[in-house]
């Protein structure tokens, strides 16, 4: 690989600006707007959203995950309880998300904290999901070290035969996250690394906008 290959690799955004004179009053809805439009524009997966811990060792991580719920609340996705990622929230519920629509020129920060949301919740998600995903929930002690994928294999084989003809509960270890959002950011990509950031704060009269220094 040539580093200068890398350094000259650049793009000039100019598909749109975003002002905080246009910005809705909640950054909810703008956030839905936006939203729409990555859903519109047909990209891969638009509620992929980069997800950021810190270990309990104190190490940041981040890993992808999928957002499948969004209201004044916060935002949610579902994951196993005993994995990595639910040990890093357990020791420091601080998180922080990212979502990047490369062909919009855009990303959405957001910065928060995080609670589990409760069981029903969970159950009502579970069961909409497709019967291979419920049975591949119970089969993955995720974050675990296996043999193999052979084993991860077996293991979904023999629950498959076990659940049979048979309604598959929700496990007792996987469940919904919400980041209660404090900050939301909205980035657009602008001519000359002039970028368009405006930023929604949490305070206790509301939420207060300001522009941000690219």
């Amino acid at each position: 690989m040539n580093r200068d290959d890398i350094a000259g690799m650049r793009r000039s955004y100019t598909l749109a600006g975003f002002s905080e004179r246009d910005a809705h009053a909640s950054p909810f809805v703008q956030f839905r707007l936006w939203f729409e439009e990555a859903k519109a524009a047909q990209i891969l997966e638009p509620n992929a959203m980069t997800l950021a811990t810190v270990s309990p060792s104190g190490t940041p991580e981040a890993r992808v995950v999928l957002l499948k719920d969004m209201d004044e609340r916060g935002f949610v996705f579902y994951t196993n309880y005993e994995s990595a990622k639910a040990e890093s929230i357990a020791a420091n519920p601080r998180v922080a998300l990212l979502f990047f629509w490369g062909e919009l020129e855009r990303q959405v920060r957001i910065t928060g904290s995080i609670e589990k949301v409760s069981r029903e919740e969970s159950d009502a998600y579970f069961q909409m999901r497709p019967r291979e995903s419920r049975i591949g929930a119970w089969a993955s002690k995720q974050s675990s070290v296996i043999e193999s994928r052979e084993a991860l294999e077996k293991r979904f084989a023999e629950l498959t035969a076990d659940f049979e003809g048979k309604e598959i509960p929700l496990p007792p270890f996987w469940g919904g996250y919400r980041v209660v959002a404090e900050s939301l950011e909205f980035w657009q990509g602008r001519v000359g690394r002039l970028h368009d950031r405006v930023r929604y704060q949490r305070t206790a009269s509301g939420w207060k906008i300001a522009r941000l220094s690219p």
